[in-house]
């Protein structure tokens, strides 16, 4: 029986033979797509070829990718652990053309591989192909090479329709139609029929995905024959793990069976017992997730992929308490994952110990909540089903994400009012926008005076000027004014704006902050004497120099905290926000 590790390089191996350079996989956090939480397909790192953008010094490549999908379309969440084939995290083998070979070479190649390598039997394989539609023929190029160049089985080419064998990049560009091979598990061989093929069971699974790319699609949606044609290739590795080891899933193969044996060694726990399975394989599944978008510089946040991270540890948490693990210990998996794959992706090895470091800070931040979080769940849950209001007080107040409590109420047969927390959370957000206008109501409205000319800093060199009045109101019993020109900072980049005072002919005016607003530096204080200066009145800008300089060192304190921080954890630290006054600093 092949190894994981003999199945993965035999693939790579196989193309290099044929004239294929060896790629590194892209990191799954794409830095360069801000289209992408996460790498979700092999295609994602040769985006730019396909679309004319870019090019490579070689015409034919072959690698292994790693893959995250956890979102749209792509959502495999619910169903891993239960399903066989699902995970969050996969490897994608792939061999590719650039304007290369075509079809044939793609079709031959692929059944040398699966049944001289792989040792497949033809008796058990199958092949699709497009069978053409809205003004796209049939591909019966395709179907004629399978007979030609293979010796498939007759009558084991299927056509199917576009959403199963015609693949496009999006809305527009270039797409083209697919063919796939199929693998029979079932014990009766006569009873393979197109019919049963057709009925899209679990008879039958998915080996390889050949791509023809062939089209591009117009704005118009009409397709035009491309200059230049590709092949992209896909198969997915743990499933194929699972065939060449004649494992039912792919939880029970080399790739997953290391890290499931640790969470029951830790667990103290039967790793296929009926209540403890499930929870091991979606904690075996989401440390790899982890692992693997840790280290390629994704850290678990409330917004953006970093929310998907920590959505998704959350999860393994969560079904811990079904292990009865009440302490940090997913952060333990890590060392047994890195030393499994580090040899594929050196950077799971290098990046353990921040891995590990940046898990365990997440279970022991989301430890002290979930408990109490659980009991509230359970109180609601006896009730019936769970309110929208209910399901955001978890969110809220306890950091439960939606889909965590959706989970946990399936198991119970409950459903959750999902509309209702969306008005909820919407509500929230309105709150917060509401607070924020408040908060920045005394630089708003004065529109008739504009940065440059009027408005203009001075505060770096100078803490106090005479200066002329630009504009001034006063409301609710505090005033506002811009000056021509102000040594005062207005409040950025987390420091708050200076204090101090204005002076002039009959008046004094106490800054108590210093804001940007839409009309330039806004100064609002309190009138301590006199009247309101009007527009063009002379005044003296006077800085309080001990609170700002009190401020100035903060900031410098932050930056240095900064980079003391990134010496000591290493470069993955950045400064999410921070709080820069004259009393204290916050990072």
């Amino acid at each position: 029986m092949m190894t994981s590790d003999q199945i993965r390089e035999t693939f790579l191996s196989f193309f290099e033979g044929k004239g294929h350079t060896r790629v590194p996989s892209a990191p799954v956090v794409p830095h360069d797509d801000p289209t992408l939480y996460f790498t979700n397909a092999g295609m994602n790192q040769f985006k730019d070829v396909f679309l004319g953008l870019g090019s490579r010094p070689y015409t034919r490549a072959v690698d292994t990718q790693k893959c995250i999908r956890v979102s749209g379309k792509h959502n495999d969440l619910e169903e891993v652990g239960i399903s066989p084939w699902h995970h969050t995290f996969f490897e994608m083998l792939g061999n590719w053309s650039f304007g290369d070979y075509f079809k044939e070479e793609a079709i031959q190649w692929h059944w040398e591989l699966v049944t001289e390598h792989y040792k497949m039997p033809k008796e058990r394989l199958w092949a699709t192909v497009y069978e053409g539609g809205e003004g796209v023929p049939a591909d019966e190029e395709a179907e004629a090479l399978w007979y030609q160049v293979t010796d498939l089985l007759p009558g084991r080419v299927v056509r199917l329709p576009a959403k199963d064998n015609f693949w496009e990049m999006g809305a527009s560009g270039p797409c083209g139609p697919c063919s796939e091979i199929h693998y029979f598990l079932g014990d009766d061989l006569e009873a393979q029929t197109e019919a049963l093929f057709r009925q899209d069971g679990p008879e039958f699974v998915e080996v390889g995905n050949l791509v023809f790319i062939q089209y591009n699609r117009d704005e118009s949606g009409a397709l035009h024959p491309l200059p230049a044609v590709h092949v992209d290739t896909g198969s997915g590795f743990e499933r194929l793990c699972s065939l060449l080891q004649e494992k039912d899933n792919n939880y029970d193969t080399d790739v997953f069976r290391p890290l499931i044996e640790q969470i029951a060694e830790i667990a103290g726990s039967d790793p296929d017992g009926d209540s403890t399975r499930v929870p091991m394989r979606v904690i075996a599944d989401h440390v790899r997730t982890l692992t693997f978008a840790i280290a390629d510089g994704a850290l678990p946040s409330n917004d953006g992929r970093g929310y998907v991270l920590r959505r998704i540890l959350r999860r393994a948490a969560r079904f811990g308490r079904q292990l009865d693990q009440h302490d940090p210990f997913i952060y333990k998996v890590v060392s047994t994952l890195a030393e499994q794959v580090g040899h594929v992706f050196p950077e799971a090895r290098a990046k353990a110990a921040h891995v590990s470091q940046v898990i365990r800070a997440e279970e022991e931040s989301f430890g002290k909540t979930l408990d109490r979080g659980l009991e509230i769940f359970e109180r609601l849950a006896a009730k019936g089903d769970v309110s929208g209001a209910d399901a955001f007080q978890l969110y809220d107040t306890f950091g439960f994400p939606l889909d965590l409590t959706e989970l946990m109420s399936r198991e119970r047969n409950l459903s959750v009012d999902t509309d209702g927390f969306s008005e909820a959370l919407e509500q929230q957000r309105q709150r917060a926008r509401a607070a924020t206008r408040n908060r920045f109501q005394a630089s708003e409205g004065i529109d008739d005076v504009v940065d440059g000319e009027h408005s203009r800093f001075i505060g770096y060199g100078q803490l106090e000027t005479q200066t002329t009045v630009a504009h001034s109101e006063s409301q609710d019993g505090q005033v506002r004014l811009v000056l021509e020109e102000t040594p005062f900072y207005s409040e950025s980049g987390g420091q708050v704006g200076d204090r101090g005072v204005l002076s002039g002919d009959g008046f004094r005016i106490r800054i108590e902050t210093t804001l940007k607003g839409r009309g330039g530096i806004v100064h609002v204080g309190q009138l301590e004497d006199g009247a309101l200066p009007a527009s063009g009145a002379g005044v003296q800008a006077t800085v309080d120099a001990g609170l700002r300089q009190s401020s100035a060192r903060h900031h410098t304190a932050t930056h240095l905290l900064h980079e003391a921080l990134r010496q000591t954890l290493g470069d993955h630290v950045d400064q999410m926000g921070s709080l820069v006054d004259p009393d204290r600093l916050r990072f």
